[in-house]
């Protein structure tokens, strides 16, 4: 009888050593297989972090390339900081939440600025790797602790280069970064950046600012401490045994991106707890299942005699451990669902990043906009008074034509509205056929007025017939008049006053555009953003008319260009695709 007992109590144990292994293997292949899935999961999150983080970035670089080339900041445009550069530069900083724009000459002399820096931050910009860069012709970044506000600052240094050659300036926009961590701090996972010397410099966990790497992996407060760490390799992952505060993961997953264009390295801890309650569940349900096999075998061979009540016995286990699988079963159900819900985020957030991007565009369009529609609206009101004039008079049938006149400025000015909420919505309205010769004669009726106010003669003689093409009625008249008033424009201290326009029907429709100005002193330029040979600092002298017609007529698949007409002025030309039929549509 004694032997019989140790005999089982031997198989018992032995059984026991056997469903421990097993469940061993089993939890650690399912904790390997749980940081698979999680490592991709922290990736894409931490690719995520970088992206969100360089495209804040790199809004600011595009700021100050686009920024350095302004009329403004021209050698004999900027003397001294006072002038009107500096309003310039604030106007912007305020407009793009910049934390100061600084502009200094080739000797190092500051030129103009946003706002103001005591001298020692001065001293340090000019001894600053990223301004020398600059100075030699490269875009020059860097970053640091602000010395006039005390805020952690990436640097954009961008040269101004002159016509012939040679350095005339460099620009610095100093960029927030702390406004930017606003947007994504406390965010899963922890995310921090440190710089080439190992320090923390951007994270969205407070608690990690201005750590350093220590002697090995790791971090280390700035007050030299030595926090808890351990470390150690699964597989192909790297785990971090930490206890840095209540917000950081006590065990983590250690990710790394390099991000050489801003100089910094991302890395991201991923809590691993879910990882290991996952694998855990796993091995506790087959150990139960093999656990329960393994019982029965046992009590089915070692109590065969008993069988009517091993067999009730049986059921009564059986019922116990399928109530518990059951269990199981319903918790892995649940994280299957809440991984979906995870994805689905996920995938929400970055479609919410592109629409934020198309916002973003539409934002910039909002010159355009205004060149669009600002041009309508002075006919309108034009029409509106001559109108009133008329019915003054008594003259109902003029009233009623600038009446006409004004409900077709309003259908156009509507169609250029629904042109703007059609790209917010992602769609695109296909160019049609149009009638060049009717598009001209709209465009010189919304001119009229100001070609007579200042005396100037027009040359044009339409064709007996229209002229088709495939083009965009709206934008195609909104260029044409852009033109047509930088003529007026160009013409307004000239003796001789005449616009000439003609239309050429070879295999390529081509409208011309001639006046009698001074001509334009760098045609090579003429469509650059923020050119401009007007007033610094006038309404009409942005610089950006002729490069949004550019654009505009590009958009329905034609060609602008701009030169000095032989006999004197100035002579544009806009070459459109012609209308080939329905084959064309």
């Amino acid at each position: 009888m004694n032997m019989r007992l140790i005999r089982s109590g031997l198989v018992l144990l032995a059984m026991l050593a056997v469903v421990a292994g097993f469940a061993a293997a089993v939890w650690r292949y399912g904790y390997d297989q749980a940081l698979d899935a999680l490592a991709r999961r922290g990736e894409a999150d931490l690719a995520l972090a970088v992206d969100r983080l360089t495209g804040q970035l790199q809004r600011y670089q595009d700021l100050s390339v686009l920024l350095a080339d302004h009329p403004a900041l021209a050698p004999g445009a900027v003397r001294a900081p006072g002038d009107p550069a500096d309003d310039v530069l604030l106007h912007a900083a305020d407009r793009t939440n910049a934390l100061n724009m600084v502009y200094f000459a080739p000797d190092g002399t500051l030129l103009a600025k946003a706002r103001d820096l005591p001298d020692q931050a001065v001293g340090d910009l000019i001894h600053s790797a990223f301004l020398a860069r600059a100075f030699t012709g490269a875009l020059g970044t860097g970053h640091g602790v602000d010395m006039a506000t005390g805020i952690r600052a990436y640097y954009f240094a961008s040269p101004r280069f002159s016509p012939g050659g040679g350095i005339e300036g460099v620009l610095i926009v100093v960029v927030n970064l702390e406004a930017l961590e606003q947007e994504w701090r406390g965010d899963r996972p922890a995310v921090f950046f440190t710089d080439a010397d190992g320090k923390v410099f951007i994270t969205n966990r407070n608690e990690l600012l201005f750590w350093r790497r220590g002697p090995g992996e790791g971090l280390t407060p700035p007050d030299g401490s030595t926090p808890e760490f351990a470390w150690h390799d699964l597989g192909m992952h790297e785990i971090w045994a930490v206890n840095w505060g209540p917000y950081i993961p006590r065990a983590g997953l250690h990710l790394v991106r390099e991000l050489p264009q801003i100089g910094m390295r991302g890395e991201a801890l991923i809590d691993v707890a879910p990882a290991r309650r996952l694998a855990g569940l796993q091995a506790a349900v087959v150990a139960l299942v093999v656990l329960a096999v393994a019982s029965l075998l046992f009590w089915d061979f070692g109590r065969r005699r008993v069988l009517a009540r091993a067999n009730a016995q049986l059921e009564t286990r059986v019922a116990a451990r399928t109530a518990e699988l059951s269990g199981a079963n319903m918790l892995l159900r649940r994280e299957v669902i809440e991984r979906q819900e995870a994805e689905a985020a996920l995938k929400k957030a970055q479609a919410d990043l592109v629409q934020a991007g198309k916002l973003s565009a539409l934002g910039q369009m909002s010159a355009g906009l205004s060149h669009e529609l600002n041009q309508p609206l002075m006919a309108i009101s034009q029409f509106a008074e001559n109108g009133a004039l008329f019915l003054d008079r008594g003259n109902t049938s003029a009233a009623s034509g600038n009446l006409k006149r004004i409900a077709e400025l309003a259908g156009r000015m509507g169609r250029i509205i629904r042109n703007l909420r059609a790209f917010a919505r992602q769609e695109h309205e296909p160019v049609r056929r149009i009638d060049v010769v009717t598009v001209i004669g709209t465009a010189l009726e919304m001119t009229e007025a100001r070609l007579a106010k200042d005396g100037i003669a027009l040359d044009w003689n339409p064709p007996d017939g229209p002229v088709y093409a495939l083009g965009g009625e709206v934008r195609l008249v909104q260029v044409l008049v852009n033109l047509i008033t930088n003529a007026a424009d160009a013409m307004g201290g000239q003796m001789e006053r005449q616009l000439t326009v003609s239309v050429d029907t070879g295999p390529r429709p081509v409208i011309r555009v001639a006046d009698t100005g001074p001509g334009i002193a760098a045609p090579e330029r003429i469509f650059d953003p923020f050119y401009s040979t007007k007033e610094v600092g006038a309404s009409e002298g942005m610089g950006l008319g002729l490069s949004i017609s550019y654009g505009l007529v590009q958009s329905f698949g034609g060609t602008i260009r701009g030169r000095n007409a032989e006999t004197g002025g100035a002579e544009f030309t806009v070459e459109l695709e012609p209308w080939r039929g329905e084959a064309a549509a």
